[in-house]
């Protein structure tokens, strides 16, 4: 365990923490949304071809690419009394808030070719928006706290903060199409696009408000970023990322992180086809709410479990060793999601006295929660009194969740030490915005090819949407793909940060040679 106490002057306020954290739950909750109004519900409310959903969801990533490291050099160098970040996050949090809204207003007999316009236009400019939100605060985080452990606090309060998103948007697939709560599920989507245009809006500017970066005021070697100095800024702009690339500890970061964000993305919607198709035999309405309820327990015990314990572990043994063990353990909890989701031991269980107990103790809590959510709205939310619960699918969730909840805790940590070393490489300005840049573009660039992979797979294990009943071997090919794969790809990642160099000891020892070298006392 470190021995070394975190000075009063590197803790972040709990205050900030939680401005800190409302600005992840935007970051979580936009890209959340986004992928289910345009992969699910262009195609069910408006009737959007299957290709052009698609290519809604991946051609305007590509202004990511280009936008997020331009956003990152702007805010390394700006030069405002409000600091780098702050009134950049301000704006882009109104403007990504107010552009999403607009987006879904659209109107019921909409032809085709006007919503894949709409749409695709106001995306681009949407995104351009955000990235003005999202790189800022991501660079905003890394300058903080200049401490080695309170950085893994920090983003261990934001990250559980953040998961609060992946407890909200699977029930966005069960509400939206609700007859009980919207007239029509195109109702349903304008609808909610107000609402989560408009907390954009109010948790988005919070970490602008509220939260303080370093003090930039003499910082020197900033670039003037004007029309003037437009084409002296882009040569630098690309000298600073090929910088950036040749630091070794932060391609291992870059490279892990994609392997098990990748992975995981990759077969993300399997197991709500494995819920339905395999446990259920192709029945949408047997499956219920069980594909909504899965994700928000494993968001539940991310958040509120799994990234404390994350914290903890990485104080005690380092935030290499942490994010192996992490890992390690989601291996180990996607081997059993075999077993988890095996229709006939669920069924043998719930035979048990154990499975007969916990059925009627659930039932008899949603016997007299059913008329009270049907009365206020929310029908969608209750479940069956005298069903069996799919118990077993829930055992495995504990050990993957360990999967994603250490790696954005522990990675986006170490890019805070990572901008440490390279300041004491090559100087100043810190380059937070677009360290911070680079690597949310990896984990952008793992979403696409998630998206262009996931429907590769299951065309290939021989999954055919538009029939119920899919046959036994093809459930069992998506089975072992949905463990395999992200199983292989951790492993891969632990092999990459297995000799990962930059630790306590190094960092504290970075930290003291910058202080030395600033005059701070």
């Amino acid at each position: 365990m470190s021995k070394i106490k975190t000075a009063a002057k590197d803790r972040v306020p709990i205050g900030q923490k939680a401005a800190f954290g409302a600005g992840h739950f935007i970051l979580n909750i936009l890209p959340g949304t986004l992928g289910v109004f345009i992969q699910f519900f262009l195609l069910t409310a408006w009737g959007v071809d299957p290709l052009w959903a698609g290519l809604l969801g991946g051609l305007p990533r590509i202004f990511d690419a280009i936008t997020d490291p331009i956003m990152g050099f702007i805010s390394d160098n700006t030069k405002s009394r409000w600091g780098r970040r702050r009134p950049y996050i301000f704006l882009g949090a109104i403007i990504s808030g107010i552009l999403f809204f607009l987006m879904w207003q659209l109107d019921d007999n909409a032809s085709q070719t006007y919503i894949i316009w709409h749409v695709m236009v106001l995306q681009i400019l949407f995104l351009v928006g955000n990235t003005m939100f999202a790189t800022p605060l991501v660079g905003l985080g890394y300058e903080m706290t200049s401490d080695y452990n309170e950085r893994t606090r920090l983003m261990a309060f934001s990250n559980t903060m953040g998961q609060i998103a992946w407890m909200i948007v699977p029930w966005l697939y069960v509400i939206i199409p609700d007859s009980n709560t919207f007239n029509t599920q195109t109702e349903g989507v304008r609808t909610m696009a107000l609402i989560v245009g408009a907390m954009c809006v109010l948790f988005g500017i919070l970490p602008a408000l509220f939260c303080k970066g370093i003090d930039s005021a003499h910082m020197e070697n900033r670039k003037e970023i004007n029309l003037k100095t437009l084409s002296a800024n882009i040569k630098e702009l690309f000298e600073g990322i090929i910088q950036v690339s040749k630091n070794k500890p932060f391609t291992k970061l870059c490279g892990a992180t994609f392997l098990v964000f990748n992975g995981f993305q990759l077969v993300a919607a399997f197991g709500v086809f494995i819920i339905v198709f395999y446990m259920y035999n192709g029945s949408y309405e047997l499956a219920g709410t069980w594909p909504a309820w899965f994700n928000t327990i494993n968001a539940i015990i991310t958040a509120f479990i799994v990234i404390p314990i994350i914290s903890k572990m990485a104080n005690k043994w380092g935030k290499k060793n942490a994010f192996i063990i992490s890992t390690t353990l989601s291996i180990v909890g996607y081997l059993l999601k075999w077993w988890g989701f095996d229709k006939e031991l669920n069924a043998k269980f719930n035979k048990t006295g154990l499975g007969e107990s916990l059925n009627s103790g659930v039932g008899s809590i949603f016997e007299t929660l059913n008329p009270i959510l049907n009365d206020i709205g929310m029908s969608w939310f209750s479940i069956d009194p005298g069903s069996d619960i799919p118990w077993l699918m829930f055992v495995p969730i504990p050990l993957f969740a360990f999967g994603m909840g250490g790696l954005f805790t522990l990675m986006m940590s170490m890019t805070a030490d990572v901008c440490d070393l390279d300041e004491l490489e090559n100087g100043m300005p810190r380059k937070e915005g677009t360290f911070g840049a680079i690597y949310w573009w990896m984990v952008k660039l793992g979403q696409a090819i998630a998206l262009v992979l996931g429907g590769l797979i299951l065309k290939i294990v021989g999954f055919d949407p538009n029939i119920t009943e899919q046959s036994i071997e093809t459930m069992n090919r998506l089975r072992i793909a949905d463990i395999v794969i992200p199983s292989l790809t951790a492993a891969l990642a632990i092999w990459v940060m297995w000799k990962y160099s930059l630790n306590e000891d190094r960092a504290r020892d970075i930290k003291k040679q910058l202080v030395e070298r600033r005059g701070e006392i």
